[in-house]
């Protein structure tokens, strides 16, 4: 069965929601321009409502449904449709239930609940808990909203390229993240009907690449870009995806976390790994900017697990050069452990954490191993404390722990 989706949808869809999304910033990015080269700008979409453009298509399937979804809306979903569909269906006052694979990220499930909906993690990967959604829908006569695989939700999310096109005057390329395919193919359509000549770019997750040919693993799918971790191309998007989309790249995970955090440290933009791939491709040259015209690089969602954050900041600070670990030998006496601290506190070291050592270190008896960490200023900081603690009688060394 052939699934049209066409511009007049996509106007349509922007009438009905357009009292309830934010028509999200263009905002320009001067580190992106200046380091990867051409006119950079962000599509931050991460600042929508429910902190993702899900809520686009999601209202738009409500709009659509009318009295049919009275009896109540189900679906599967990663997260952030989930919260889309929750909200949504609060604003229509309509019953909400959700499953989300297990494990999925517990901001997301969380907040959908606040929206009033049941939540109920089921199954190890997307399709799974869309599979379980789709039976409770049949059970209890509830209406099926699919995450990304329908023609309203394609139009809703097709919005965002509207908006583009009002904005941007000189548009050459959009860069758009790509899972199961409503968002930048909704955008793609948009776009491309009025400017056949635009680039449009979708960027996937290396380890979940089925609309790059990439293979595609039984059971979870393990990546900061979980939003985007849709093994199966859908019946509406792939079809769509294959005619209106130009090229398809991946990005690695360490690509991911690199623009989670240039993201957050530039231009001050919170970003899950599945709203920041779009950057990542131009970091990793995976994608290249227009060199006339402006490319625009859609930041999806802003839905980040919390506990992520911190390993993303010690990642960086490691990798800039601004931390140190340490391994040591010290007199296990009272008093050892802060002459050793002290010397690197001397040098303009400031300890971060430290924690003590008794196995796997060949000790006397009266010694014991200490494991520390420090900020720093760079490598040079480093070479001067440690020649200092060396100086000073200890025997310690640089430590990957």
């Amino acid at each position: 069965m052939t699934h049209s989706v066409d511009v007049d949808d996509i106007r349509t869809a922007r009438e009905i929601v357009a009292s309830v999304i934010k028509h999200t910033p263009i905002i320009t990015s001067v580190t992106l321009s200046e380091d990867i080269g051409g006119s950079v700008v962000i599509k931050a979409e991460n600042l929508q409502r429910t902190g993702s453009f899900k809520i686009r298509g999601a209202m738009n399937k409500l709009a659509t449904l009318g009295d049919a979804a009275r009896t109540g809306v189900t679906t599967g979903s990663a997260g952030n449709h989930a919260q889309a569909l929750a909200f949504a269906a609060d604003h229509f006052g309509v019953p909400c239930e959700i499953f989300v694979p297990v494990g999925a990220p517990v901001t997301k499930i969380e907040a959908s609940r606040r929206y009033g909906a049941t939540v109920l993690e089921f199954g190890a990967d997307l399709r799974e808990a869309v599979a379980a959604a789709r039976a409770r829908a049949t059970e209890a006569s509830m209406t099926f909203c699919a995450p990304f695989d329908d023609p309203a939700v394609v139009a809703g999310q097709g919005t965002l390229g509207l908006e583009l096109l009002d904005e941007v005057d000189d548009l050459a390329t959009v860069i758009v993240p790509l899972g199961g395919g409503g968002l930048i193919s909704g955008t793609a359509i948009a776009v491309k009907s009025e400017r056949p000549d635009v680039r449009i770019v979708g960027v996937q997750a290396a380890v979940c690449a089925p609309y790059a040919g990439g293979s595609v693993a039984d059971g979870p799918v393990f990546t900061l870009a979980d939003g985007i971790a849709v093994k199966y191309p859908g019946e509406v998007t792939a079809p769509l995806v294959e005619r209106w989309v130009d090229e398809i790249v991946t990005v690695d995970e360490d690509s991911i976390a690199d623009a989670m955090v240039l993201l957050m440290d530039r231009a001050k933009l919170y970003s899950e790994g599945a709203g920041a791939v779009g950057v990542a491709a131009l970091l990793s040259a995976a994608a290249v900017p227009n060199p006339i015209g402006t490319t625009c690089v859609v930041v999806s969602g802003g839905n980040v697990d919390l506990g992520v954050v911190p390993s993303l900041i010690r990642r960086n600070e490691n990798q800039a050069g601004r931390r140190l670990s340490i391994v040591a030998r010290i007199d296990d006496r009272p008093g050892g452990l802060a002459k050793l601290l002290t010397v690197f506190a001397d040098g303009g070291a400031n300890l971060i954490e430290v924690e003590h050592i008794r196995e796997g270190l060949d000790l006397h008896v009266r010694e014991t191993g200490i494991h520390a960490t420090f900020e720093i200023r760079g490598s040079d900081q480093a070479q001067r404390v440690m020649e200092s603690a060396r100086a000073a009688g200890y025997d310690v060394i640089e430590s990957g722990i």
